[in-house]
């Protein structure tokens, strides 16, 4: 007989495990499973199935995400319009390829590129 769960969803794991920790491996597993923003059970069952975790980013990854996402909808916007009149606003294009130069260029910056500030004299 299926499980389903208090949502209303049919539970597709029906074996029960239970594991014994120490103190210290218990912390281990808490604090791990909190990095890569996972509950302990989906943490470990993503260690079984062979995925190496890496830690949840930070908020700045998901607000350039939200910047990435607002360019690609206008470029999606843009092609729309071309398809619908013919012809391609290149203002508005150059301005978001712009844009996109830009994002790329901060993100490198903020994430990968250690910034050598040069004086013009």
């Amino acid at each position: 007989m299926p499980k389903f769960r208090k949502d209303g969803c049919m539970r597709y794991r029906d074996k029960k495990k239970q594991f014994w920790f120490s103190e210290e491996e218990c912390k281990i597993l808490a604090d791990n499973s909190e990095k890569v923003g996972l509950t302990e059970s989906e943490y470990i069952r993503e260690l079984l199935v062979g995925y190496k975790l890496k830690e949840k980013p930070d908020d700045r990854f998901y607000e350039n995400l939200k910047v990435f996402r607002s360019l690609a909808n206008n470029m999606n916007q843009i092609a729309k319009k071309a398809n619908s009149l013919g012809f391609v606003d290149e203002l508005s294009y150059k301005r978001n390829v712009d844009m996109i130069k830009q994002f790329i260029h901060d993100l490198k910056k903020e994430f990968l590129m250690e910034v050598i500030e040069v004086d013009d004299q």
